[in-house]
């Protein structure tokens, strides 16, 4: 990879980062999903920070079951949906035109049903240790 791209990704990683450090400050921002963003994009540039976020004993573990299994943890997924459920209503209410406030609705279904449609990741852990007790 060259130089050029190396540096572009770090610092996609860096502000990623930044992005989940004020999603963990601020209510209503999620921080989660930029972690996994920016350990992706660490994983392309800088494998001392990547393990940084890997490492980190409330994020990394986190990250790790995104990159195994795909799955989002129930309460999460609660969360997600609520705060969505809670953008939808201001969006109706707003004096937005209503073109905006169509096209932002359909954003947040679809970025509903993909968080929605993903595995409990209660489930893939119960399903992954009864996987490996059957197999001893």
């Amino acid at each position: 990879m060259n130089r050029f791209g190396r540096t572009g990704y770090l610092l996609l990683g860096l502000l990623f980062s930044a992005i989940g450090i004020l999603g963990a400050i601020l209510p209503l921002l999620p921080s989660t999903c930029f972690f996994i963003i920016a350990a992706y994009y660490f994983g392309l540039s800088s494998e001392r920070l990547e393990r940084v976020l890997l490492n980190h004993p409330r994020i990394g573990p986190v990250i790790m079951s995104w990159r195994m299994y795909k799955a989002i943890p129930k309460f999460g997924k609660i969360m997600a949906c609520a705060g969505m459920s809670i953008s939808a209503m201001i969006m109706i209410f707003s004096p937005a035109p209503y073109y905006v406030k169509i096209g932002v609705l359909l954003g947040l279904v679809a970025s509903a049903w993909s968080v929605v449609s993903r595995p409990n990741l209660e489930d893939v852990a119960v399903a992954t240790v009864v996987a490996t007790a059957s197999n001893q």
